[in-house]
């Protein structure tokens, strides 16, 4: 399966994918492609790196976070109410081992959102045109 057809797919069940267990919206993704990489843009405001955990597990590329935050309050405070946030997500996607370099897969976290490099192998590089003489 290539990584854009997973893509596809999950695109088309968007209305089943994009919650998760704690009916929390999952965050947005954004993959581009260009000559040389996939690159890969999880929308995650208001986290930090440690939030996160990146995973390759074989073919699988496991992008997932758990966060509990909640308000410290003293001792000798009576609760009216007490709300606590909590959020975890997972979203998998299947690379093909043949088409990226997942040996060279790098990841980081800036202005809330992730950003994951995914290099593709050389001999599946888009080539730029060249010229053919004519002799």
């Amino acid at each position: 399966m290539k990584f854009d057809d997973f893509l596809i797919r999950d695109i088309f069940n968007w209305g089943l994918t994009n919650f998760s267990d704690t009916n929390t919206t999952i965050p947005a993704v954004n993959i581009k492609e260009t000559a040389d990489n996939y690159e890969v843009e999880v929308a995650a405001p208001g986290m930090t790196k440690n939030d996160f955990r990146v995973q390759l597990d074989g073919n699988s590329l496991v992008i997932s976070s758990e966060k509990t935050t909640g308000k410290e309050e003293k001792e000798d405070t009576r609760y009216v109410s007490r709300e606590f946030s909590y959020q975890s997500f997972s979203r998998t996607f299947n690379l093909q081992k043949d088409v990226v370099d997942t040996e060279r897969i790098q990841a980081k976290y800036e202005d809330g959102v992730l950003h994951l490099l995914i290099p593709k192998m050389e001999h599946v590089k888009q080539k730029q045109p060249r010229l053919i003489e004519i002799s």
